[in-house]
């Protein structure tokens, strides 16, 4: 299981508990400390927009992404799904500049972008584009989806 820009490690941690080997990677050393030496976790320090990807040839059972959006990592997250294997990805979208941050389109998905990223590699789980208000205003968009045997 892999937990891109994991930051304090919530979704690493909660696999991990329930048996999951986790990779969980991000830019800060501060974040990545934190998660050292935790069990079933290996944590990374990478910048994953300023550096090679450091999982090339490396498959994941799951690949969870939360509240972070870096478009050239699409191609290799996709490639990174074992076959089985499921991406959840969930971040940011384009009406979400009315709550505040993040507001640069650069940072918001386009409407659909999701299912655009995975059309034809992934069969689609779940998706959902929508505002919520809990713990805080946001336009999101959310997908779950698996690449299949033949995928």
């Amino acid at each position: 299981m892999l937990d891109i820009a994991c930051a304090n490690g919530r979704h690493a941690r909660v696999f991990a508990a329930r048996g999951h080997a986790v990779e969980a990677v991000d830019r800060d050393p501060a974040w990545v400390a934190r998660l050292a030496g935790l069990p079933g976790i290996s944590a990374r320090c990478a910048d994953l927009e300023n550096a090679p990807w450091p999982y090339a040839g490396q498959q994941f059972s799951g690949i969870v992404v939360t509240h972070y959006l870096h478009r050239p990592l699409f191609p290799h997250l996709l490639e990174a799904v074992a076959a089985g294997g499921v991406l959840i990805y969930e971040t940011f979208a384009a009406g979400n500049e009315r709550y505040g941050r993040p507001s640069n389109p650069a940072f918001l998905l386009k409407p659909g972008e999701l299912l655009e990223v995975v059309r034809d590699r992934l069969e689609v789980i779940a998706y959902e584009a929508l505002e919520v208000t809990v713990p805080k205003p946001a336009v999101l968009q959310r997908i779950c989806a698996m690449k299949g045997p033949s995928t």
